[in-house]
This record gives C-alpha cells, sequence and structure tokens, in this order.
C-alpha cells in the first residue's frame, strides 16, 4: 500500500491538529509519484458515456468563463486554443483499479466517508476560479506545477460573480499561496476559499473529497426512511384530552404528544445506524449499480472451482457496524445485511477494509456472496 510522507506529523497529529481545522501543506507527501493514468487517458475517459466529465475555459481578457459536461468527442481537444482551459474527470477511482493504492493511503480517515478522487488537468493558466467547498479534500499534484491560493473562509452568503456557469467568489483574497510540484499535497478543510491555477502546460492534480452530509439532508433522509414504514392507521391521539380554556389555543399538553410522537421514531439508536450506514454507502451512480444476469450457487461455485477471484466492484461502498453480542452490520451500496455467523463477519470485514477476500463453504457467508454479486458490489474475475 502507498503511505503518506508526513514529514515531521504523524496521522494521528493531522488528524488532532489540521483535520476540519486549518489547510495543511506536504511537501514530497509521495514521493517520486508516478501517476498510472496519463494526460491522454484521462482525456478518453472524459469521452465515456458513463463517466462524469467537465471542460471549463476562461478567457483573461475579458474574464468570461465557458463550461461544458461530456462526453466529448475525441476531436474536440484537438480544437482548443490557447485560451486557459481545464478538463476535470469525477470518480477515476470507480473506473482505474490502479488507484486503489493511492487511495488506501487515506485509510486513517473511515472509507465510508471518502467520496471519489476527481483529476484534472490544466493548461497554463487553467483552473475553475477562487470557490470554496463543504467538504475536506487533499489536492496531490500528479504532474506539472499547480499555484494553491487559499485562505478565509465562506458559506452560503458569500457573493458570487452571477454571469459564469460556475462558481466564483468575487470578493476574495489570497491568504497564503505556494507552487505544488509532483508529489507535493495540500490539505483544505471545508469552506475554506481557495484557486489553483496551471503553471506552464501539463498540470495534472488528483483531488481526493469527503462525503459530508448537510443537516438538512440527514433530517430530511431519516425522517423519510422513518415514514417509509409507518402505516397511515397511527394517528396523532389525544385521549386524555381537557374542557380547553379557549378552543382556539394550542396548549403544551398538545406540543408534548407531538414530541413523545416525534422522540418515538427519532430517537431509536438502531434505526439511525440502519439508516445512517445504508445512506453513507449509497452509490455514487446508482444507475450504474446491480447485476443484469443474476447468479445461482452453482455457479458461483463453478467459477471459484475454476479459478475465478472474488473482487470488490471499484465503485462500490461499504461499511460495518458492531452490534456486540448481536453480530455485525454490514452495509454495501446502500443495502443493509445483519449478520451472524463467523465466517460471513469476516468475509465482511475484509470486504470493509478492501483486503483480499477469503471464501469457504457456509451456508451464511454463500448467501452473503450471492447477494453482494447480484447488486454488483462484487464481481468475479477468471
Amino acid at each position: 500500500m502507498t503511505e503518506i510522507h508526513w514529514g515531521d506529523l504523524s496521522a494521528e497529529q493531522f488528524l488532532r491538529d489540521y483535520w476540519q481545522k486549518k489547510p495543511l501543506l506536504i511537501r514530497n507527501a509521495f514521493p517520486d509519484f508516478e501517476p498510472c493514468i496519463s494526460a491522454d487517458e484521462l482525456a478518453g475517459l472524459a469521452c465515456e458515456e458513463d463517466i462524469e466529465s467537465r471542460l471549463i475555459e476562461t478567457d483573461p481578457a475579458s474574464g468570461a468563463w465557458s463550461l461544458e459536461h461530456g462526453p466529448f468527442d475525441e476531436a474536440r481537444f484537438a480544437t482548443l486554443g490557447k485560451k486557459p482551459w481545464t478538463l476535470l474527470v469525477q470518480a477515476v477511482d470507480h473506473w482505474v483499479p490502479d488507484v486503489a493504492p493511492l487511495m488506501q493511503a487515506f485509510d486513517f480517515i473511515p472509507q465510508w466517508r471518502r467520496d471519489d478522487l476527481m483529476i484534472s488537468y490544466a493548461s497554463d493558466g487553467g483552473g475553475v476560479g477562487p470557490h470554496y467547498d463543504n467538504y475536506d479534500v487533499f489536492l496531490l499534484q500528479a504532474e506539472g506545477t499547480r499555484r494553491w491560493e487559499f485562505g478565509g473562509l465562506y458559506g452560503e452568503d458569500a457573493p458570487r460573480r452571477e454571469d459564469t456557469p460556475v462558481m466564483i467568489l468575487p470578493e476574495w483574497t489570497a491568504e497564503q499561496s505556494f507552487d505544488l510540484n509532483p508529489g507535493d499535497m495540500l490539505y483544505l478543510p471545508p469552506r475554506v476559499g481557495h484557486n489553483g491555477v496551471g503553471v506552464g502546460d501539463g498540470c495534472m492534480t488528483w483531488s481526493i473529497g469527503f462525503r459530508a452530509p448537510s443537516h438538512s439532508e440527514i433530517l430530511q433522509g431519516l425522517t423519510q426512511s422513518v415514514c417509509d414504514g409507518l402505516s397511515s392507521d397511527l394517528r396523532y391521539e389525544d385521549p386524555d384530552l381537557a374542557l380547553p380554556a379557549n378552543p382556539g389555543e394550542i396548549d403544551t399538553h398538545a406540543i408534548n404528544r407531538v414530541q413523545q410522537i416525534v422522540q418515538q421514531y427519532l430517537n431509536d439508536p438502531a434505526q439511525l445506524t440502519r439508516w445512517f450506514g445504508q445512506s453513507m454507502t449509497e452509490p455514487k451512480y446508482p444507475e450504474l449499480a446491480g447485476n443484469e444476469e443474476p447468479y445461482s450457487l452453482d455457479e458461483l461455485h463453478e467459477a471459484l472451482d475454476q479459478g475465478a477471484e472474488l473482487l470488490a466492484n471499484e465503485g462500490s461502498r461499504f461499511a460495518f457496524f458492531n452490534q456486540d453480542d448481536q453480530g455485525l452490520l454490514l452495509f454495501a451500496d446502500g443495502h443493509a445485511f445483519d449478520l451472524y455467523a463467523p465466517a460471513a463477519i469476516r468475509f465482511a470485514r475484509q470486504l470493509c477494509a478492501r483486503s483480499e477476500l477469503s471464501f469457504q463453504a457456509d451456508e451464511a457467508l454463500e448467501s452473503l456472496v450471492l447477494a453482494l454479486l447480484n447488486q454488483g458490489s462484487l464481481y468475479l474475475d477468471s
């Protein structure tokens, strides 16, 4: 596994002093870094139908910006002129297995917090303008040089340019500026303003971003999950109703009854755990998940007997919750599995750690593997 060279720091010190607190520049974080994907291969990914990509151009003279969404025709890249431009390709880790060792270098942060690896390629002066993100990000320089300017905290109330197709902060002044060369990495907490500009051609940056659901998303998701399982026969009740002093008053007794209803459902740790695990492992591209031809148990055994390997889908998300004496709750691509058999629990832990998967003849494990295969979280590599 690839490892981050922290210098005088450690992963523990980073989490204590920097994570979600302040930026950190790590020089030579990945010594002698060699990207496993070239600029031409990145452009090729941007031509694929299922892969999310964007092309952003800017005119330094007029200050105008343009945005195009992929997939792109191969000929489009040959038409790019001298204006600064940048190509951004999302979720490269979903499509290129060779980036897995790099992603494992960030296992000091729970994997379910990880969103994806985005790769950007910029010409001289190319970038997306000063902006902020609502999530943590590590910016690893893979090729060429990029100048990063950053500083200040921003939010949804910050002014932004309304004449551009991308979110740009018009009132922004850099507090720090560094040129990053291959192997250097910059960490930025949420809401820190930043601007990255290619210095010379051939600038490639790998961005490892993390998931951070908003409070609104958490409340909406949880309450919707609760509501989906409730009967319409369950209603507000007041068998203890007393004669009102004024028929138009909502008294404290009514509010207390409603509060009890809310607490009855939202104060259930087991329900919260199940919803949260399913929510945080929802696939980034649900429309691409699933297996069109379900495996049978006989087909599974036949494939394994012939030397096939069980592998986790690069785009799948896994997590687990240890239920102590009640086994283990596995989450895979938005689905929950209650596991009690030791073989199934061992397999689930291997899966969540993205380590080598060991299979044995066990009814509970076979049932789990078949379910994961048929929902597309696993595949057989012959």
